[in-house]
């Protein structure tokens, strides 16, 4: 097992979780479960997490999930220093310790003052919000594509990636694949995503629909993520069922090769399934597949099973979606 990877975590107090605890992750991870057991939260837990190493990548991380959750409402707007505050007040409270970090950021509120308060890898440090600098930096190894897909300025970021590892044949063959009418993708006028469709006409990426949008993101994210995380809500969002055995097959096969531990959700059998033949098919048994359930006393649990019990279920006809 990689050093890097993430193989263990405990929540506490953040959204659905009180006291949450779950370890066995492998390289590859396939979270399911009903709807709103925690399955985005989850996985933001775990982001939020592995980017914790330092101040001002973690305070980035967790800020950057209440403008995912409202992407909409976010769309198009650049964020100010209220934006930021109001988006770290909405958390209120974060604890999380893993076999990568142990983190916890809560607000003190007294005497008129108020400060945040950070503790990492045993280090504690409290600001003043008023003296907090409020420089976000982000990890380029660790993605989060939530279920709006990425923004045309991050396909254009991880696409680099692709360009500068010279891996664009690849990239194009896998679109091919994807859709026989396309033969390429470019970044065109600095910031316009485009496919070039067999006719040798160049048509917007979003006149495809999402799916090949989706299937892209995560191509290029794989790259992107070199030794690092790569996370996905709703991982088969807009892509038809027939196209999941490829995607899992794109997504074994780049996250060895890149060495990037990926976690998605679902919420369809036939993913699950898809995510399971596709590992039995290239031997591949570093994988799990996580699912959340709700207790009768509310709490959450995580049952983790590893390739040979997820192969068994499979086998047996076991329900493994969480329903």
């Amino acid at each position: 097992m990689d050093e890097h990877l993430l193989t263990e975590i405990e929540i506490k107090d953040f959204k659905c979780f009180k006291n949450f605890k779950a370890d066995g992750f492998k390289r590859v991870n396939l979270i399911g479960g009903k709807n709103n057991v925690g399955k985005t939260a989850f996985m933001e837990a775990c982001f939020v997490n592995v980017c914790s190493s330092e101040i001002d990548t973690a305070w980035t991380a967790l800020s950057s999930l209440k403008s995912s959750r409202d992407n909409l409402e976010y769309l198009g707007k650049i964020f100010t220093i209220d934006d930021i505050k109001k988006n770290l007040e909405s958390i209120d409270t974060f604890q999380s310790i893993s076999s990568i970090n142990k983190f916890k950021f809560f607000i003190l509120n007294a005497n008129g003052k108020k400060e945040y308060k950070f503790e990492i890898n045993n280090h504690e440090t409290t600001i003043n919000i008023n003296d907090f600098s409020y420089n976000s930096k982000e990890k380029e190894i660790i993605k989060f594509i939530d279920n709006f897909g990425l923004t045309n300025d991050d396909l254009k970021k991880v696409f680099e990636s692709v360009q500068k590892k010279d891996k664009e044949n690849i990239l194009y063959k896998y679109i091919n694949k994807f859709d026989d009418n396309i033969v390429n993708f470019k970044i065109i006028g600095g910031d316009k995503p485009q496919c070039k469709t067999i006719e040798g006409e160049y048509r917007d990426i979003n006149e495809f629909g999402d799916g090949l949008k989706h299937y892209i993101s995560i191509i290029c994210s794989l790259y992107a993520c070199e030794n690092g995380y790569l996370f996905i809500d709703e991982i088969d969002n807009g892509i038809h069922y027939t196209q999941l055995d490829r995607l899992w097959e794109i997504i074994l096969k780049i996250s060895k090769e890149q060495n990037v531990q990926v976690f998605a959700t679902t919420h369809s059998k036939e993913c699950i399934e898809s995510y399971a033949r596709v590992s039995k098919k290239l031997e591949d048994e570093d994988i799990c597949y996580i699912k959340m359930t709700r207790l009768e006393d509310a709490s959450i649990k995580a049952g983790v099973r590893d390739y040979e019990l997820l192969e068994n279920n499979m086998e047996q006809n076991h329900e493994v979606r969480g329903w």
